[in-house]
Order: structure tokens, then sequence, then C-alpha cells
């Protein structure tokens, strides 16, 4: 039996892949891959405590343990070099979806992620006789993952934009 998450089985997601988020300034897959010692130093010096070790020993991004802030200490941890913070560089591409089982959108009120969102990505518009509808204005969004942990049927996910 494979191993998956108490959410991905509320999900009915029973493949067992989870997308595999890596640190905020991390090289593409196949050269973090290859850069990455796995030491960890990147894991202990993140304040917010959201990098941990996968399967294979390499850190990636935890949101159900909060948000992002992008303070780099990751990256200025990071002897190997796997995590290169640029100025001016975006530390990733990641951006917030909104799935179908947002309570919202099932005509319940709900403005948790919207709440959570430091930089107000997550507006919400009237609807007529229904719940006020989320959207996200994707150039606003930073991907920082404030909104994954309080959505409170796991609506939410980030993915490359």
């Amino acid at each position: 039996m494979t191993d998956i998450s108490r959410r991905q089985f509320l999900r009915g997601d029973f493949s067992g892949k989870k997308a595999v988020i890596r640190p905020p300034w991390a090289l593409a897959e196949t050269a973090f891959t290859a850069a990455c010692t796995r030491c960890c130093d990147c894991v202990n010096a993140c304040p917010q405590h959201i990098l941990v070790v996968d399967r294979n020993g390499q850190p990636t991004v935890d949101f159900d343990r909060g948000e992002c802030t992008f303070c780099g200490k990751c990256a200025e941890a990071c002897q190997p070099r796997a995590l290169q913070k640029k100025q001016g560089e975006a530390p990733w591409q990641l951006k917030a979806h909104i799935g179908n089982g947002c309570v919202a959108r099932n005509n319940v009120v709900c403005r948790a992620c919207g709440d959570a969102c430091p930089v107000q990505a997550i507006r919400f518009r009237p609807a007529v006789m229904a719940a006020a509808q989320p959207e996200i204005e994707a150039e606003k969004c930073t991907g920082c993952g404030a909104c994954f942990a309080p959505c409170p049927v796991s609506a939410i996910r980030l993915a490359q934009a």
C-alpha cells in the first residue's frame, strides 16, 4: 500500500504522489538534486520551520506548517549553492490556485484565504444571492502559502504559474 497523507485521502488522491515544492531560490530540479548535499542547513535556518526533508533527505516546503516570508536565510545557509538568491529575481514561480472544493464557491461564506493573504492577492467578488466568490490576482500573488493552511477544506494548492 502506498503511504498517503490524511489530506490526500480526504481529497480522494490515492496516487501517493505529492507535488514537490523546493525551497525558494532553488535551482531547476535536476540541478538542485545534483547540487543538494542533504546537509539540512537550509532546513535548520528557516525561522518559519516550513522546510522539511523528503524521503530522499532533500528539503521541501510544507505549507501546512505556515507561510514563507522570503527572508532568504535558507539560501544564505546553503553552502553547496543549490539555493541561489539573486537580487531582483523572484524566489519561485508558485501561485495559489483555488479548487472547486472551495466552500465559498459552494455558496458558504468563507474568507479565510483572503484574510490570511499578506499582499491581498485574494479578493472576493460579490455575487447575487450567493456567497462572495474568491479571485486570485496572479500578478500580486507571491506564492508564499499564507492562504494554504487556513483553508478549512484544503481547496488551495500552490503550483508553478
